[in-house]
């Protein structure tokens, strides 16, 4: 080969480099989920805030468990695929459909139901059903500047009601860690941290604390809606902690912005009791409440939040 032709060759590589580099720039995701997440418009205009991306829950100050270690044991089923029965991971029945679609996600719903996928230690292969969450990204999404709410996500491709769309990821916190983070926060400063609770057996709750400021993924760009496309479910794979994955509430159009309840209530259902709590927090700390922007025609005018979380340090509020 001659000095010439190496030289081109070099070029070449080095392009080729180049142009990779630009293209993970241009991703959120930084090429680290299945499909690239650009910021549109591309190349113009204003770009979100730097953070650290990670596609997985990682631990953070106060955290009781690691979210990365394996606890559950894996499932026996070598021979005959995934059945509520004989599948030490499904205890009552299939969490997915034929075309991988959550069961049970329509009105008739109440509540969600607990969800527990196949995990690295199953026998069943990477091709079971009860595999969905763990695969990541199926879509492809866009991060983009909204009018009144900041950045957005939409999706660039039709997605049929019940399909996982995308985790909200973050770093587990504990509550003094959470407490200590929100009253250090202004006014005008975002708040990503989400508390989810889940409730049991003999009253007791299960609390789990996520907070994308630093290091999160692309969940931290979802708006609230009151009447959202998208619903927060607990997903189980390795591990106690739960995956937070947001499933598609209704089929969702190319183009529409992606949203969910920042309350976490199922299907945006709420009892009077907790509506009465909800107006008697909104009088006695109007503070702290930002206005809600989402445009739907049951709109509650302003964002929910947690009174728990912002309560003097190191004392819950039990109000």
């Amino acid at each position: 080969m001659s000095a010439e032709a190496v030289e081109k060759r070099s070029f070449g590589i080095a392009a080729a480099e180049e142009e990779s580099a630009a293209l993970i720039e241009q991703d959120v995701a930084r090429g680290l989920e299945n499909f690239p997440v650009r910021v549109w418009p591309l190349g113009a205009g204003p770009r979100p805030k730097p953070f650290q991306y990670t596609p997985d829950h990682v631990a953070g100050p106060g955290a009781d468990i690691d979210p990365t270690q394996i606890t559950f044991p894996g499932c026996a089923c070598i021979k005959t695929p995934c059945h509520p029965g004989t599948c030490s991971c499904l205890r009552h029945e299939n969490n997915y459909d034929d075309n991988l679609c959550l069961r049970d996600i329509g009105l008739e719903a109440k509540y969600a139901k607990p969800v527990f996928e196949c995990n690295v230690l199953c026998h069943c292969g990477e091709h079971c059903r009860n595999r969905v969450v763990q695969n990541g990204l199926q879509f492809c999404l866009q991060v983009f500047q909204t009018d009144k709410k900041g950045w957005g996500l939409q999706t660039l491709e039709p997605i049929p009601k019940g399909r996982f769309v995308c985790e909200y990821a973050g770093e587990i916190l504990g509550f003094s860690e959470v407490q200590r983070r929100i009253h250090l926060q202004t006014t005008h400063d975002p708040n990503y941290i989400i508390a989810i609770r889940e409730h049991i057996y003999n009253g007791q709750v299960m609390e789990t604390f996520v907070d994308p400021t630093y290091i999160g993924n692309i969940g931290r760009f979802l708006n609230h809606s009151c009447e959202p496309n998208l619903l927060m479910i607990p997903v189980r794979i390795d591990s106690m902690v739960p995956k937070l994955a947001l499933f598609a509430a209704r089929d969702i159009l190319p183009g529409e912005e992606l949203s969910y309840d920042y309350s976490g209530r199922f299907l945006n259902q709420i009892s009077s009791k907790d509506k009465e709590r909800i107006d008697h927090e909104q009088l006695r700390k109007p503070q702290l409440r930002k206005p809600c922007y989402c445009g739907a025609p049951s709109c509650a005018t302003f964002l929910p939040y947690d009174s728990s979380l912002y309560c003097p340090l190191g004392k819950p509020d039990t109000s």
